[in-house]
C-alpha cells in the first residue's frame, strides 16, 4: 500500500526541527511495510490536497505567516477545507495551528484572518511561553503522554466545535491558563508541541498513519508489518525523555496537576516517575 505525505510550506514553516515530523512519518510508514512518498508544496502551487493521505505544516514567524495567509486565500484555502472535511489526517504545529483558526491578532492594528477550519482564535501575548511540555491525551485508545517543546507568545482559545488534544501536566499549552493543549477537529490536529513532536511520541505517528490508511483503503495498521525492535526503542526513548523532564520539573508543576499525573502514572508506569 502507498502512503502520500504532503509537506506544506517546508521552506517557510520549519522551526525547532518540525521537518523531523515528516521524516518520522515516512520512516515509520516504511517500517510498517508501506510505500511512503513525501511531496513538498509551497506558495502559489495549486494542488488538490484531498489526493494526499497525510498533510503536515510546521511553525513559522509572523512574516512567513502573512505570506501563507495570503496564499490560503488565493490558492489553497478551498482545497484544504475540502481535504479536512473528507477526513484527511492533518498535523499543524504552532504557526500552522494558528493559521487554521479564525484569526490571529498580532497587534491592535493587525489581524491575520485564518481559514476557520479549527474553531479557535489567537491573540499575541506579552510574554513567551517556552520550555519542555508534557500533556496527557485521550486521542488514542487509552490515555497517553505526549512530550514536546513549546515556544510561543500567541495565546490560543478553543471554541465549542473542537476538543483539546490534551491536558497540560507540565508547561503552558494553548494559553497558559486553562491547561488545554492543542485542538482536534475530525482528523485535524493543531498543537504547539515542537521538538519535533512525532519522533518522541511514536503512537501519535501511528495514529496519523492508521487514520490515513482507514481513509484511503478502509483499514488501519492492523494488516501491516509490525515494527518490533525499532518500535520498542522508540517507546523506551519516549519514557526516558518523559522521566528526565518530569524529574527536573517537579518543582514547577502546579499542585492541581500533581494528583492527575500521579493517577495516570500509577495506571501507566514510566521509569523514574515513582
Amino acid at each position: 500500500m502507498k502512503l502520500r505525505i504532503c509537506h506544506l510550506y517546508p521552506d517557510l514553516m520549519n522551526l525547532y526541527g518540525d521537518r523531523g515530523n515528516v521524516l518520522a512519518l515516512r520512516r515509520r510508514a516504511e517500517w510498517h511495510g508501506l510505500d511512503a512518498e513525501v511531496v513538498e508544496v509551497s506558495l502559489e502551487a495549486k494542488v488538490e490536497l484531498a489526493r494526499y493521505d497525510i498533510l503536515f505544516m510546521g511553525g513559522g514567524q509572523d512574516k512567513e505567516q502573512r505570506l501563507i495567509c495570503a496564499d490560503f486565500k488565493k490558492v489553497k484555502g478551498s482545497s484544504l477545507r475540502e481535504a479536512v472535511e473528507d477526513g484527511i489526517p492533518f498535523l499543524a504545529v504552532c504557526g500552522g495551528y494558528q493559521l487554521l483558526g479564525s484569526y490571529y491578532r498580532i497587534s491592535r492594528k493587525e489581524v491575520l484572518e485564518g481559514l476557520g477550519i479549527l474553531d479557535v482564535y489567537t491573540k499575541a501575548g506579552t510574554k513567551r511561553m517556552i520550555g519542555n511540555t508534557v500533556i496527557i491525551s485521550e486521542l488514542f485508545s487509552q490515555p497517553r503522554t505526549l512530550v514536546g517543546f513549546e515556544n510561543h507568545s500567541g495565546k490560543t482559545y478553543l471554541g465549542p466545535r473542537v476538543k483539546p488534544l490534551g491536558t497540560v501536566v507540565l508547561g503552558f499549552g494553548n494559553n497558559g491558563k486553562d491547561r488545554t493543549e492543542g485542538a482536534v477537529y475530525r482528523n485535524t490536529i493543531g498543537t504547539y508541541l515542537h521538538g519535533p513532536l512525532l519522533p518522541k511520541n511514536p503512537w501519535f505517528t501511528d495514529w496519523l498513519i492508521s487514520k490515513a490508511l482507514e481513509r484511503r483503503y478502509g483499514k488501519g495498521l492492523s494488516g501491516c508489518s509490525r515494527i518490533g525492535h525499532a518500535e520498542d526503542l522508540e517507546e523506551r526513548a519516549h519514557k526516558a525523555v518523559l522521566g528526565l523532564v518530569m524529574k527536573r520539573a517537579k518543582r514547577t508543576m502546579t499542585s492541581s496537576c500533581l494528583p492527575e499525573f500521579r493517577s495516570y502514572s500509577q495506571r501507566t508506569p514510566h521509569p523514574g516517575l515513582s
